[in-house]
């Protein structure tokens, strides 16, 4: 987990201090700003309409702890889900950006400075688009299972926010990863072979990922932090 905390902070020492890399940074945070702000409003709606399902009634002694209970996994639950939103409609938006970033990235890795990519705006975000399928379906039959619980006495709860929590960084993961592995042709099996290989390493990256994307500001960093965080560490070859 370690080793997956510190090559994302490295990921984010060399987007700051590089200015190949600085020189494109503020194009992806603008556009994510914008993003983040209608995030944010969804959010909250989203943290009043969970806890307004949960609230107790009642003037029971404990009422007012079980309600500070549930607005606190009320809020935890939005937040992951927001989390997600803003990064896949941010891989999608920006996907352009991060392909050049990647590409910058990489030639810094090898010391030799590597053409820009010419593609346009289509085929990049058409791809993160595709790529994003098939872990976000593995990431609503998750949510179905913290949805299945979730009325659990005591501990259901708790036990569906540990499952979307899970799923929501194992999605990231594969939403982090996507700009790299486009670039080296791995498919879907690939990818996931790779978080399977390394499971420590990716709680680690997308663990810290995923707290950090709930930071106003910090938020907009992610996304470029990781693809050149990445775009050093996996291999160029199976």
């Amino acid at each position: 987990m370690i080793k997956g905390f510190t090559s994302l902070l490295a990921g984010f020492n060399k987007l700051l201090s590089e200015e190949v890399l600085r020189s494109i940074l503020w194009r992806i945070a603008l556009l994510l700003f914008v993003l983040m702000l209608v995030v944010t409003a969804g959010v909250y709606g989203l943290a009043e309409y969970i806890a307004g399902l949960w609230l107790p009634e009642g003037d029971a002694w404990y009422w007012q702890v079980l309600s500070w209970m549930v607005w606190f996994v009320s809020i935890l639950l939005a937040l992951f889900t927001g989390a997600i939103s803003f990064t896949v409609l941010g891989s999608i938006a920006v996907a352009p950006w991060l392909e050049v970033l990647a590409v910058r990235a990489e030639g810094l890795h090898l010391g030799r400075a590597l053409p820009d990519p010419d593609g346009g705006w289509l085929r990049p975000m058409m791809s993160s688009l595709s790529n994003a399928v098939r872990p976000l379906i593995g990431l609503l039959l998750m949510g179905l299972l913290a949805l299945a619980v979730i009325w659990l006495p005591l501990v259901g709860q708790l036990a569906a926010m540990l499952i979307w929590g899970y799923a929501g960084i194992r999605f990231l993961n594969f939403e982090l990863l996507d700009v790299p592995a486009t670039r080296r042709d791995w498919d879907y099996s690939r990818r996931k072979a790779a978080l399977a290989g390394q499971q420590f390493f990716w709680l680690g990256f997308g663990g810290l990922g995923m707290a950090l994307m709930v930071i106003p500001g910090i938020n907009l960093l992610v996304l470029p932090a990781a693809v050149v965080a990445l775009s050093s560490a996996l291999p160029t070859e199976d």
